[in-house]
């Protein structure tokens, strides 16, 4: 597990391997990860948009962004948190993630960034 914190909010991201299969004669390597967002701060937080940048071993990124979480703009009020999991394709066994989640303060009501720590994707059979 990995774990940051940036202006008082907490990201936690634990990952799994789920296991490869073939798509248009291209072997692809699945991987879920699960987020914890935590806000540690005295105000309320609401998190409207992700930025991702996901890298396998084979040099590709792909850029992914958007409004919120799996569908959810979560608003979190002092002490709550907000888990979600989700997951990507690879096409090597190996990578990595990190990106921002874009949030806003809605006692002071600025936008600010909050770190995605970046995070190994692996498969455990490529591990030596």
């Amino acid at each position: 597990m990995v774990q940051q914190i940036t202006r008082g909010i907490k990201i936690s991201v634990e990952t799994t391997f789920e296991g490869s299969f073939y798509k248009n004669y291209k072997i692809q390597y699945a991987f879920g990860y699960k987020v914890t967002i935590e806000n540690q701060s005295k105000d309320s937080v609401q998190l409207y948009a992700r930025h991702w940048k996901i890298f396998d071993a084979l040099n590709n990124i792909e850029i992914v962004s958007g409004e919120g979480v799996i569908g959810k703009k979560p608003v979190l009020k002092p002490g709550e948190s907000h888990t979600y999991t989700s997951g990507c394709l690879l096409t090597s066994p190996f990578g990595a993630m990190q990106g921002h989640y874009n949030m806003v303060n809605f006692t002071t009501t600025k936008k600010f960034k909050v770190v995605i720590p970046t995070f190994k994707l692996s498969a455990p059979f490529a591990i030596n």
